[in-house]
């Protein structure tokens, strides 16, 4: 069982649990984060200080699933289709992202998130 962070946008508060990679490691060390939300379709993402280089990197994720995105050091959550999914059920980002982690229990509460809203990203209590 991977580590657990608890994520803050607007009214927003869920919990995500994350796997076993580097990436994961990397961002779990630099917490607390906070950042403004972006929205691009059924994705929250925004910028953090952590560089990671390409990991276990997906094309297509998975409803829930968070990503680190190489090319702008932004951490994705993903809970829907994007502009660029080719299908109303396909979730694609921009372009591959590394998986860290998931969202624990319903994602689609990020729906409420605006572009702006402040996000906090901390440990979740033990």
């Amino acid at each position: 069982m991977g580590k657990r962070i608890v994520i803050r946008a607007g009214s927003v508060v869920a919990e995500a649990e994350l796997n076993e990679t580097e990436t994961a490691k990397r961002i779990y060390e630099a917490l607390p984060i906070q950042s403004k939300a972006n929205r691009w379709g059924d994705e929250v993402y925004f910028s953090i200080p952590v560089e990671c280089p390409p990991e276990n990197q997906h094309e297509v994720v998975n409803f829930g699933d968070l990503g680190y995105w190489v090319p702008g050091s932004a951490f994705c959550i993903f809970f829907g289709p994007t502009p660029a999914s080719r299908s109303p059920d396909e979730i694609r980002p921009a372009s591959p992202v590394n998986v860290f982690g998931k969202i624990v229990g319903d994602p689609t509460v990020f729906r409420s998130v605006k572009d702006g809203d402040t996000v906090i990203v901390e440990p979740a209590p033990q």
